[in-house]
């Protein structure tokens, strides 16, 4: 089974930035009802997706204050093992964040360490990348970052 997720968030001053569960700054975060995790947010509704369940909204509505800030690995455990009671096994996620800042790639590796522990697969399994919306768009005028995530599971 193949599953595909888009997020996207714009960038709020106020908030800590967090992309794959990492913290990327203390300000210019993204605002959201939860950590607003562009790329976790991306992957979870691929795994949902490929899964055949409803996205990420049903499972977590941005009207229960029990996920106002949470951390999206949290939530991303909980979809793991929605996936888990299903029998479903993560074989590899491909996944891209499209932001014209800050600079991803110093993160990769933690991002990619989080995701691993997180899902219980291995780290080579796993791909990040990142791009620019080359200037065009909200994106490329710096206004918010978009995320990707295709991902294949298997009974």
């Amino acid at each position: 089974m193949v599953g595909l997720g888009y997020d996207v968030h714009r960038f709020k001053k106020s908030r800590k930035l967090f992309l794959g569960g990492v913290k990327i700054s203390d300000r210019n975060g993204l605002d959201g009802h939860s950590d607003a995790d562009v790329l976790i947010h991306a992957l979870m509704d691929a795994l949902l997706g490929a899964a055949g369940e409803n996205d990420i909204g049903h499972f977590f509505p941005n009207t229960d204050n029990k996920y106002k800030n949470i951390s999206s690995v949290e939530l991303l455990k909980i979809v793991v093992s929605v996936l888990k009671k299903k029998k479903f096994k993560i074989i590899n996620t491909d996944m891209t964040i499209i932001a014209e800042k800050p600079k991803i790639y110093p993160y990769i590796d933690q991002m990619k360490e989080n995701l691993s522990e997180t899902m219980k697969i291995p780290k080579s399994r796993i791909a990040i990348k990142a791009t620019t919306n080359e200037k065009m768009g909200f994106i490329g005028r710096g206004e918010g970052i978009a995320a990707m995530a295709v991902v294949s599971l298997e009974k």
